[in-house]
């Protein structure tokens, strides 16, 4: 929970089995990252990123090597951190 958060806020482990607007948000983010990465997929082609949702797999991975880093790419992945 963030130290100046203007209201007070419980943090719940495991919250999406616990509260259904946890739940709720969990699905729209994830609905909303797949869009995202169905886009990217278009723009940036030859990632995976339309199968991978986000996730490291062998053709991302290949992608990377081949096509090098796209913009958009998280630099906290160790991959992409370690080629640039």
């Amino acid at each position: 929970i963030p130290a100046d958060l203007a209201c007070p806020a419980p943090a719940l482990i495991k919250g999406d089995g616990r509260a259904q607007s946890i739940a709720a948000a969990s699905i729209v983010a994830k609905v909303a990252r797949d869009r995202i990465m169905v886009d990217l997929a278009q723009q940036f082609q030859g990632y995976g990123w339309e199968t991978n949702a986000g996730y490291p797999t062998k053709v991302h991975r290949q992608g990377l090597t081949q096509l090098g880093v796209p913009p958009h790419h998280r630099r906290s992945f160790k991959t992409v951190h370690n080629m640039l």
